[in-house]
């Protein structure tokens, strides 16, 4: 507990180095606010990194008196982190070990804040029911993938789920719940604002492919977005890598040219055409877009992500100048979730060809047919 005067200027000084919350290492707690009641006051510890006295935690004969006032040697902590650092675990917390602490939290507040107002984002989050998994996602794994290249622009997420639903996606009306909820939902909380407060999204997505690929409809072309993918390896997150391995996206022609025409996007993993068949007829042209030992972590960067749009927009070029601009596309997806989002976003009402979206139903054993995207649909 420091015994010595510290003043008003030094204080202020190092609020603001600290934006007001907790510099342990990990902790962020915010120092101006109690957690519970929402009471705005301050619960804020000012502590010594070498105490005011020779004979406090990490006290020095000579510094001790030197460095009392000074704000290298002074840190703002929480009433836990105080306790700990000068009364629990001393022995712990030696000098070297707290200056980097201090070093850490004042460069991180540092970079956050000098940020513009261009970089600001606001979170999107859609969640829905992929068989019986149901997933989550956090506002503090968005703002970590996000940062330092954004930061977020509300301290919540815009959050698009069907909260608590029951339906699987082996139900006949989980589509149209679920696709009506989230046209409902962007229409209310997204599309209104786009011409006000929003200027860039970072969409957050985990649901059945087809509902993904509406979400990215709805998002389309027009918005500044950045869409994130779900990382497994080398830890889980969404965080986009630097750098990655390089990826060569295969463009399989049909054998025949039918007036039924399929998409067999192999990317996640492998669909066997003979699947694809078994539900259209054997009188179908498939085009089937993916790489080489597909897999469901392939992808790292966020320019994969981009030379796939660039892939796909010049195939759905491609199949609609072969088979006219009559036909209809069947879509039968195995993607990640960033790319499902993408080809919604990639697809153009006025200039392709409507789609047929399909997807896995391992409950009925094969595809399944959830709804058209064509374009009738309206962007809300």
């Amino acid at each position: 507990m420091s015994v010595s005067y510290i003043p008003d200027k030094t204080k202020f000084l190092l609020w603001g180095k600290s934006a007001g919350r907790c510099q342990y290492e990990g902790c962020n707690k915010i120092l101006w606010q109690d957690l519970v009641t929402r009471a705005k006051f301050s619960t804020a510890y000012i502590a010594h990194i070498i105490a005011d006295k020779e004979g406090g935690p990490r006290g020095d004969k000579i510094l001790s008196e030197r460095l009392k006032a000074d704000i290298s040697n002074l840190m703002l902590l929480c009433d836990t982190h105080h306790r700990l650092i000068d009364k629990e675990d001393v022995a712990g917390h030696p000098v070297e070990r707290l200056q980097e602490m201090k070093k850490k939290s004042e460069a991180r507040i540092q970079t956050q804040t000098s940020l513009g107002e261009n970089k600001q984002s606001h979170i999107l989050h859609y969640v829905a029911n992929v068989g019986k998994l149901n997933a989550n996602i956090t506002w503090k794994q968005s703002y970590t993938a996000m940062s330092p290249n954004k930061y977020p622009a509300e301290d919540t997420a815009i959050d698009l789920s069907l909260k608590n639903s029951s339906f699987q996606d082996k139900e006949p009306k989980f589509w149209e719940i679920e696709r009506e909820n989230l046209q409902r939902q962007f229409a209310a909380k997204v599309q209104s604002r786009l011409t006000t407060d929003i200027q860039h999204l970072s969409v957050f997505a985990i649901a059945p492919q087809p509902l993904l690929m509406e979400l990215g409809r709805l998002l389309s072309d027009i918005s500044a977005i950045d869409v994130f993918q779900h990382q497994k390896e080398p830890e889980d997150n969404w965080v986009w890598q630097d750098q990655g391995k390089s990826i060569a996206f295969k463009i399989i022609p049909p054998d025949n040219i039918f007036t039924s025409v399929a998409f067999n996007i192999s990317l996640s993993g492998d669909i066997d055409n003979q699947r694809i068949l078994s539900v259209l007829g054997k009188n179908t042209s498939i085009w089937t877009l993916t790489i080489d030992g597909s897999y469901n972590d392939f992808l790292k960067t966020k320019s994969q992500l981009s030379m796939f749009r660039e892939t796909f927009r010049k195939l759905l070029n491609k199949i609609k100048h072969t088979h006219g601009q009559n036909s209809l596309l069947n879509i039968f997806p195995a993607a990640p979730v960033s790319i499902a989002v993408e080809i919604g976003r990639v697809w153009m009402p006025k200039a392709d060809l409507p789609l047929r979206i399909y997807d896995q139903n391992s409950a009925q054993d094969g595809f399944i047919h959830a709804f058209d995207i064509d374009s009738s649909q309206k962007l809300l």
